[in-house]
């Protein structure tokens, strides 16, 4: 039996892309896997649940965690009633503390450390997979678990993919659109890709930008504040969607002539392949981890802050229509991984 774990995921306001590993994980298994909660006095499960976890049962979680936030879990780990497999996300917050919340950077050393005592771990993807395994060899980990790489769903929504050849929006489509997701903060570099719009909207050029994503309360005001005065300079033409679910996010996935992802670390980079997944091209930075799906068809990678070179990709996406419909092409028709595949990944394993 799998004892999944949900604690963070009930009482979370947001859906980050780790809540989004949680919530679309537990949705594939289904049957396959019974809810586990970590409570003040250790781990719960439902009442329907005739026994607890035995050892050759598998309590499987993607949150992160600390001693602090689940008190008695360093026992728990010493003297575990089953195996455990953990998901591995990143280590940015250890790579940019700088920016990263404060709580994360002081969480992490120890969730890392906590992890290496674990019996099985995937990785989302293989840049995260070998940091993993570097910060392990770096505190001396002797017999760390095997890492393997879990290859995340692209099907954000549930819905049936969206597999148009060509997208060629009519007079009546309005003005094109580009789309950017993430969380407001200067890893995400949202200052960096307005910086790029509003120059190509001062030489003249017609487009919408919507910027989608909460905001880091610790780094992110200011970036937040810039889009808000830019907003009145270049309305309407810039629009921020702070608390948009899944349904809005599939609308403007929808208009969107291309998705902006120029993010400067990543774990995995959902919104590449969720984009894919709805048919629309993805212009990325040209990082390690985002051409593990990128290469693969209907992404242009673009040195990270080049803004010369994504001025460039911006205005010829926006121009040539025959290259938007190349990438399309390719995005619609490239094969994509799903959730149910992830699910079944480790439903065999942990069978």
């Amino acid at each position: 039996m799998i004892f999944f774990d949900v604690t963070k995921t009930g009482r979370a306001a947001h859906r980050s892309g780790l809540m989004r590993v949680t919530t679309r994980l537990r949705a594939s298994l289904a049957t396959s896997a019974v809810e586990m909660i970590w409570g003040p006095k250790g781990p719960s499960w439902p009442r329907t649940v005739v026994r607890a976890p035995q050892p050759n049962d598998w309590l499987l979680t993607a949150e992160l965690f600390s001693e602090e936030e689940r008190p008695g879990f360093s026992n728990f780990l010493a003297n575990r009633p089953c195996r455990l497999a953990g998901i591995f996300h990143d280590a940015i917050p250890l790579k940019h503390p700088q920016t990263t919340w404060p709580q994360s950077v002081a969480r992490h050393p120890s969730y890392l450390k906590m992890l290496s005592r674990f019996d099985r771990i995937w990785a989302v993807s293989a840049a995260s997979r070998e940091e993993l395994l570097g910060f392990w060899r770096w505190q001396g980990v002797e017999d760390p678990p095997p890492v393997d790489v879990l290859a995340l769903g692209a099907d954000f929504s549930g819905e049936p993919r969206i597999r148009p050849r060509t997208r060629q929006p009519g007079p009546e489509a309005g003005l094109p659109a580009f789309l950017t997701l993430g969380i407001i903060e200067p890893r995400k570099n949202q200052d960096f890709l307005l910086d790029v719009c509003a120059a190509l909207w001062d030489d003249g050029a017609r487009f919408e930008l919507h910027v989608v994503g909460r905001v880091n309360p610790h780094f992110g005001r200011s970036t937040l504040a810039r889009l808000k005065q830019l907003q009145k300079k270049y309305r309407p033409m810039l629009y921020y969607h702070e608390a948009a679910n899944d349904r809005s996010v599939a609308q403007l996935y929808a208009k969107a002539r291309a998705t902006l992802f120029p993010t400067l670390a990543e774990g995995c980079g959902l919104p590449l392949l969720e984009s894919l997944w709805a048919g629309v091209p993805c212009l990325c930075s040209d990082l390690a981890v985002l051409r593990e799906n990128g290469d693969g068809g209907g992404c242009v990678a673009i040195q990270p802050n080049d803004r010369h070179a994504w001025q460039a990709a911006l205005g010829r996406i926006l121009r040539d229509d025959t290259w938007h419909a190349q990438l399309t092409d390719a995005a619609t028709s490239r094969p994509l991984p799903t959730w149910a595949q992830a699910a079944g990944t480790l439903a065999r394993v942990l069978a």
